[in-house]
């Protein structure tokens, strides 16, 4: 129905590695491309230059190969922000560095939403650069369900010991619904503190859209939720356009895509996760 009524969709990616499966993957994506604009940001960092050769090299073989496989336009910015030096999965995901590592992440949100976001632009896509396997309708099928905010569960594929055999298990936990002891926390906290997901020294008991995967459910199951991650969210572009954006400050105790979800339930929208709706995170 989107692409019938000649809807724009600016799918953003901050990117601070490239992986080839990322782009493949977006290539693989049937909404037309006409209809589709692309944004990326990068960090001044030595990863940060390596992934922007890769992805302007990626980019030239689209945008000069055949007119109706070109994207309508692409934006790549360079982050001001300094990046965090040390990319290993391990590190990002320390606790200690959250705060500053989120903050980062939600000022170069800001800046690729900012400067991408056209005045015809219906939907924005916030893919991130390390998902390597969705439904090649994608676009079509988050657009579909309406909504103001609409994330997909990211999951990720291994290989397990146990079993021996591929399977997958859930990767991402920023997709939640409030729990008392979370407003609790909340209540007791400095100003300048914030709540994060998925740390056992923070348990918040949260209802965690992980693990409400049902391999026989319906794809199309929405649940409301508090909270989003970046993975693969679909924002009507008037969402954006009302304020709702990643706060780099704590908000309410939340940061960058958890905040924006804050933001936008303040703005007075709903926010809703697909349980059952996988797309696919890198395995390092």
């Amino acid at each position: 129905m989107a692409a019938y009524n000649k809807e724009k969709v600016l799918i953003l990616t901050p990117v601070s590695r490239f992986y080839n499966e990322y782009w493949q993957n977006l290539l693989r994506l049937t909404y037309p491309r006409e209809l589709v604009e692309l944004g990326f940001i990068v960090p001044r960092s030595k990863d940060g230059d390596l992934a922007l050769k890769k992805l302007e090299k990626a980019i030239k073989q689209v945008q000069t190969g055949k007119k109706e496989n070109r994207f309508s336009k692409i934006t790549i910015l360079r982050q001001d922000t300094e990046s965090l030096q040390e990319q290993s999965e391990k590190s990002r995901h320390a606790l200690k560095v959250q705060k500053e590592r989120r903050a980062n992440m939600a000022l170069a949100r800001n800046s690729l939403l900012f400067s991408a976001l056209g005045p015809y632009t219906s939907w924005v896509l916030w893919l991130d650069s390390d998902i390597v396997e969705t439904p090649p309708t994608l676009v079509q099928d988050l657009v579909s369900h309406d909504k103001p905010v609409v994330s997909a569960n990211c999951y990720q594929r291994y290989y397990n010991e146990e079993k021996k055999e591929q399977d997958i298990r859930p990767y991402d936990y920023n997709n939640w619904v409030e729990s008392e002891q979370g407003l609790k926390m909340a209540e007791e906290m400095a100003d300048d503190e914030i709540i994060v997901e998925g740390y056992a020294e923070m348990a918040t008991y949260r209802v965690l859209m992980a693990h409400f995967y049902d391999s026989n459910g319906d794809q199309n199951t929405l649940m409301e939720l508090d909270g989003v991650g970046g993975a693969a969210v679909m924002v009507k572009a008037d969402v954006h356009r009302d304020g709702a954006m990643f706060p780099p400050f704590p908000f309410y105790h939340l940061i960058e895509t958890e905040g924006f979800a804050k933001m936008a339930k303040r703005l007075g929208y709903q926010v809703f996760g697909l349980p059952n709706y996988l797309v696919y995170h890198y395995n390092e």
